[in-house]
Protein backbone atom coordinates (compact mmCIF):
# COMPACT_ATOMS: atom_id res chain seq x y z
CA UNK A 1 0.00 0.00 0.00
CA UNK A 2 1.39 3.47 -0.73
CA UNK A 3 2.55 5.26 2.10
CA UNK A 4 1.44 8.45 0.84
CA UNK A 5 -1.26 9.83 -2.21
CA UNK A 6 -1.65 12.00 -4.92
CA UNK A 7 -5.14 14.13 -2.87
CA UNK A 8 -3.15 14.02 0.50
CA UNK A 9 -0.39 15.81 -1.14
CA UNK A 10 -2.61 18.47 -2.90
CA UNK A 11 -4.97 19.04 -0.07
CA UNK A 12 -1.26 19.80 1.95
CA UNK A 13 0.06 22.40 -0.63
CA UNK A 14 2.75 20.47 -1.77
CA UNK A 15 2.14 21.05 -5.59
CA UNK A 16 3.34 25.03 -5.28
CA UNK A 17 6.59 25.95 -6.53
CA UNK A 18 8.10 28.93 -6.35
CA UNK A 19 7.85 32.23 -9.10
CA UNK A 20 8.69 31.46 -12.35
CA UNK A 21 11.41 33.91 -12.43
CA UNK A 22 13.33 32.22 -8.96
CA UNK A 23 13.11 28.81 -10.55
CA UNK A 24 16.01 26.35 -10.95
CA UNK A 25 16.55 24.89 -14.82
CA UNK A 26 17.80 21.74 -12.84
CA UNK A 27 14.21 21.42 -11.29
CA UNK A 28 12.60 21.18 -14.84
CA UNK A 29 12.16 17.29 -14.34
CA UNK A 30 10.23 17.49 -11.63
CA UNK A 31 7.60 20.96 -12.63
CA UNK A 32 4.36 19.79 -14.11
CA UNK A 33 2.97 23.28 -15.42
CA UNK A 34 3.22 26.85 -14.90
CA UNK A 35 0.33 28.57 -13.48
CA UNK A 36 -0.23 32.50 -12.73
CA UNK A 37 3.78 33.09 -13.09
CA UNK A 38 4.09 30.45 -10.28
CA UNK A 39 5.62 27.14 -11.08
CA UNK A 40 3.39 23.77 -10.33
CA UNK A 41 5.29 20.62 -8.79
CA UNK A 42 4.26 17.16 -10.63
CA UNK A 43 2.80 15.01 -7.52
CA UNK A 44 2.91 11.97 -9.23
CA UNK A 45 6.53 12.26 -8.95
CA UNK A 46 6.74 13.63 -6.15
CA UNK A 47 4.50 10.47 -4.63
CA UNK A 48 7.26 7.98 -6.09
CA UNK A 49 9.81 10.01 -4.72
CA UNK A 50 8.16 9.77 -1.17
CA UNK A 51 8.25 6.51 -1.92
CA UNK A 52 11.72 5.76 -2.73
CA UNK A 53 13.24 7.72 0.09
CA UNK A 54 10.45 6.03 3.07
CA UNK A 55 11.85 2.47 1.89
CA UNK A 56 15.58 3.52 2.33
CA UNK A 57 15.42 5.07 5.61
CA UNK A 58 13.22 2.27 6.64
CA UNK A 59 16.57 0.41 6.00
CA UNK A 60 18.43 2.93 8.07
CA UNK A 61 16.11 2.97 10.47
CA UNK A 62 16.17 -1.01 10.25
CA UNK A 63 19.97 -1.27 10.89
CA UNK A 64 19.81 0.74 13.56
CA UNK A 65 21.38 3.77 12.53
CA UNK A 66 20.97 7.41 12.90
CA UNK A 67 19.51 9.98 10.55
CA UNK A 68 19.64 13.87 11.52
CA UNK A 69 16.83 16.09 10.56
CA UNK A 70 17.50 19.96 10.01
CA UNK A 71 14.99 22.66 9.55
CA UNK A 72 16.30 25.67 10.95
CA UNK A 73 13.31 27.77 9.09
CA UNK A 74 10.35 29.04 11.56
CA UNK A 75 7.83 27.05 9.77
CA UNK A 76 9.08 23.53 9.63
CA UNK A 77 11.24 23.69 13.10
CA UNK A 78 8.19 22.36 15.31
CA UNK A 79 7.32 19.79 12.98
CA UNK A 80 10.51 18.63 12.61
CA UNK A 81 11.54 18.20 16.18
CA UNK A 82 8.33 16.39 17.01
CA UNK A 83 8.55 14.16 14.02
CA UNK A 84 11.73 13.14 14.36
CA UNK A 85 11.13 13.21 18.14
CA UNK A 86 8.79 10.56 17.60
CA UNK A 87 11.03 8.41 16.18
CA UNK A 88 14.02 8.88 18.51
CA UNK A 89 16.08 10.71 15.86
CA UNK A 90 18.55 13.35 16.91
CA UNK A 91 17.64 16.87 14.68
CA UNK A 92 18.92 20.57 14.34
CA UNK A 93 16.19 23.15 14.28
CA UNK A 94 18.51 26.31 15.53
CA UNK A 95 21.03 27.66 13.55
CA UNK A 96 23.42 25.11 12.23
CA UNK A 97 26.85 24.90 13.86
CA UNK A 98 29.27 25.32 11.49
CA UNK A 99 31.72 22.01 11.12
CA UNK A 100 29.00 19.94 13.53
CA UNK A 101 29.51 16.81 11.10
CA UNK A 102 33.21 17.65 9.50
CA UNK A 103 34.54 18.62 12.48
CA UNK A 104 32.12 16.58 14.87
CA UNK A 105 34.65 15.32 17.35
CA UNK A 106 34.12 19.40 18.25
CA UNK A 107 30.74 19.06 18.46
CA UNK A 108 31.28 16.22 21.00
CA UNK A 109 32.88 18.11 23.20
CA UNK A 110 30.49 20.87 23.57
CA UNK A 111 27.76 18.50 24.69
CA UNK A 112 29.88 16.44 26.75
CA UNK A 113 30.61 20.10 28.51
CA UNK A 114 26.76 20.60 29.24
CA UNK A 115 26.70 16.87 30.72
CA UNK A 116 30.07 18.06 32.90
CA UNK A 117 27.99 21.36 34.06
CA UNK A 118 24.47 18.75 35.25
CA UNK A 119 26.67 16.30 37.23
CA UNK A 120 28.53 19.42 38.65
CA UNK A 121 25.28 20.93 39.64
CA UNK A 122 23.58 17.88 40.99
CA UNK A 123 26.62 16.63 43.20
CA UNK A 124 26.67 20.14 44.96
CA UNK A 125 30.26 21.29 43.50
CA UNK A 126 28.80 24.47 42.59
CA UNK A 127 27.01 25.14 45.72
CA UNK A 128 30.39 27.54 47.00
CA UNK A 129 30.19 29.80 43.93
CA UNK A 130 28.86 33.55 44.22
CA UNK A 131 25.20 34.43 42.64
CA UNK A 132 27.43 35.78 39.27
CA UNK A 133 29.16 32.58 38.33
CA UNK A 134 26.45 30.35 39.10
CA UNK A 135 24.01 32.44 36.32
CA UNK A 136 26.94 32.24 34.37
CA UNK A 137 27.34 28.74 33.86
CA UNK A 138 23.52 28.38 33.96
CA UNK A 139 23.37 30.54 30.85
CA UNK A 140 26.16 28.71 29.23
CA UNK A 141 24.10 25.43 30.03
CA UNK A 142 21.16 26.84 28.50
CA UNK A 143 22.82 28.23 25.38
CA UNK A 144 24.21 24.90 24.96
CA UNK A 145 21.06 23.15 25.46
CA UNK A 146 19.18 25.11 23.08
CA UNK A 147 22.14 24.51 20.22
CA UNK A 148 22.66 21.06 20.95
CA UNK A 149 20.19 19.55 22.96
CA UNK A 150 18.21 17.27 20.79
CA UNK A 151 21.82 15.93 19.22
CA UNK A 152 23.10 14.94 22.58
CA UNK A 153 22.46 11.41 21.85
CA UNK A 154 24.43 11.45 18.60
CA UNK A 155 27.80 9.85 19.97
CA UNK A 156 29.08 9.13 16.33
CA UNK A 157 28.10 10.80 12.70
CA UNK A 158 24.25 9.81 11.48
CA UNK A 159 24.08 7.82 8.35
CA UNK A 160 22.05 9.85 6.46
CA UNK A 161 20.74 13.75 6.28
CA UNK A 162 17.09 14.40 6.01
CA UNK A 163 16.87 18.30 5.03
CA UNK A 164 14.00 20.69 4.87
CA UNK A 165 14.70 23.36 2.26
CA UNK A 166 18.28 22.47 0.73
CA UNK A 167 19.01 26.02 -0.16
CA UNK A 168 18.63 27.44 4.09
CA UNK A 169 20.50 24.59 4.90
CA UNK A 170 23.23 24.40 2.44
CA UNK A 171 26.50 24.39 4.58
CA UNK A 172 25.26 20.78 6.49
CA UNK A 173 23.99 19.71 2.71
CA UNK A 174 28.07 20.42 1.89
CA UNK A 175 29.34 19.16 4.53
CA UNK A 176 27.34 15.96 4.20
CA UNK A 177 28.55 15.72 0.43
CA UNK A 178 31.82 15.90 1.57
CA UNK A 179 32.12 12.94 4.03
CA UNK A 180 29.63 11.02 1.88
CA UNK A 181 26.74 11.11 3.57
CA UNK A 182 23.73 10.21 2.05
CA UNK A 183 21.32 13.47 1.97
CA UNK A 184 17.43 13.04 2.23
CA UNK A 185 15.75 16.52 1.27
CA UNK A 186 12.31 18.36 0.53
CA UNK A 187 13.09 20.04 -2.76
CA UNK A 188 11.30 23.27 -3.72
CA UNK A 189 11.86 24.71 -7.98
CA UNK A 190 14.17 27.44 -6.26
CA UNK A 191 16.84 24.51 -5.28
CA UNK A 192 19.53 22.68 -6.78
CA UNK A 193 19.14 18.79 -6.68
CA UNK A 194 21.69 17.83 -8.03
CA UNK A 195 23.70 17.18 -4.51
CA UNK A 196 20.97 15.16 -2.96
CA UNK A 197 20.63 12.03 -2.91
CA UNK A 198 16.95 11.52 -2.41
CA UNK A 199 15.15 14.38 -4.03
CA UNK A 200 11.47 14.84 -2.37
CA UNK A 201 10.08 17.28 -5.27
CA UNK A 202 7.41 19.32 -2.62
CA UNK A 203 6.38 22.79 -1.25
CA UNK A 204 9.32 23.40 1.38
CA UNK A 205 7.48 26.79 2.58
CA UNK A 206 4.50 25.52 3.73
CA UNK A 207 4.10 23.94 7.60
CA UNK A 208 1.43 21.23 5.95
CA UNK A 209 3.28 20.07 2.87
CA UNK A 210 6.12 19.74 5.46
CA UNK A 211 4.02 17.58 7.74
CA UNK A 212 2.38 15.40 4.94
CA UNK A 213 5.83 13.93 3.97
CA UNK A 214 7.57 13.88 7.19
CA UNK A 215 4.20 11.65 8.11
CA UNK A 216 4.91 9.34 5.45
CA UNK A 217 8.68 8.94 5.88
CA UNK A 218 8.78 8.92 9.95
CA UNK A 219 6.13 5.98 9.76
CA UNK A 220 8.58 4.15 7.22
CA UNK A 221 10.92 4.77 9.89
CA UNK A 222 9.08 3.54 13.07
CA UNK A 223 8.02 0.24 10.94
CA UNK A 224 11.87 -0.12 10.16
CA UNK A 225 12.01 0.17 14.13
CA UNK A 226 9.64 -1.76 14.84
CA UNK A 227 10.52 -4.82 12.38
CA UNK A 228 14.33 -4.38 14.05
CA UNK A 229 13.19 -4.97 17.78
CA UNK A 230 10.97 -8.03 16.36
CA UNK A 231 14.10 -9.23 14.89
CA UNK A 232 16.06 -9.17 18.38
CA UNK A 233 13.52 -10.97 20.17
CA UNK A 234 13.79 -13.15 17.78
CA UNK A 235 17.50 -13.91 17.73
CA UNK A 236 17.14 -14.23 22.02
CA UNK A 237 14.28 -17.03 21.53
CA UNK A 238 16.76 -18.66 18.73
CA UNK A 239 20.05 -17.96 20.97
CA UNK A 240 17.63 -19.96 24.50
CA UNK A 241 17.09 -22.38 22.09
CA UNK A 242 20.34 -23.43 20.68
CA UNK A 243 21.63 -22.70 24.53
CA UNK A 244 18.96 -25.50 25.80
CA UNK A 245 19.74 -27.71 23.24
CA UNK A 246 23.09 -28.20 24.03
CA UNK A 247 22.43 -28.20 27.69
CA UNK A 248 20.05 -31.49 27.30
CA UNK A 249 22.40 -32.77 24.77
CA UNK A 250 25.35 -32.54 27.10
CA UNK A 251 23.02 -34.30 29.93
CA UNK A 252 22.12 -36.84 27.52
CA UNK A 253 25.80 -37.31 27.25
CA UNK A 254 26.19 -37.20 30.65
CA UNK A 255 23.57 -39.77 31.59
CA UNK A 256 24.95 -42.29 28.62
CA UNK A 257 28.45 -42.12 29.74
CA UNK A 258 27.66 -42.94 32.99
CA UNK A 259 25.37 -45.95 31.77
CA UNK A 260 28.46 -47.01 29.92
CA UNK A 261 30.84 -46.84 32.87
CA UNK A 262 28.37 -48.71 35.04
CA UNK A 263 28.20 -51.39 32.27
CA UNK A 264 32.04 -51.45 31.92
CA UNK A 265 32.19 -51.81 35.77
CA UNK A 266 29.95 -54.80 35.88
CA UNK A 267 31.49 -56.87 33.05
CA UNK A 268 34.73 -56.17 35.07
CA UNK A 269 33.60 -57.74 37.67
CA UNK A 270 31.98 -60.53 36.21
CA UNK A 271 35.39 -61.12 34.86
Amino acid sequence: MSRVNFDTLLEAGCHFGHLKRKWNPAMAPYIFMERNGIHIIDLNKTVAKVEEAAEALKQIAKSGKKILFVATKKQAKQVVAEKAASVNMPYVIERWPGGMLTNFPTIRKAVKKMATIDKLTNDGTYSNLSKREVLQISRQRAKLEKNLGSIADLTRLPSALFVVDVLKENIAVREANRLGIPVFAIVDTNSDPSNIDFVIPANDDATKSVEVILDACCAAMAEGLEERKAEKVDMEAAKKKATKARMDKAEEDAINASKAAAFMSKDEEEA
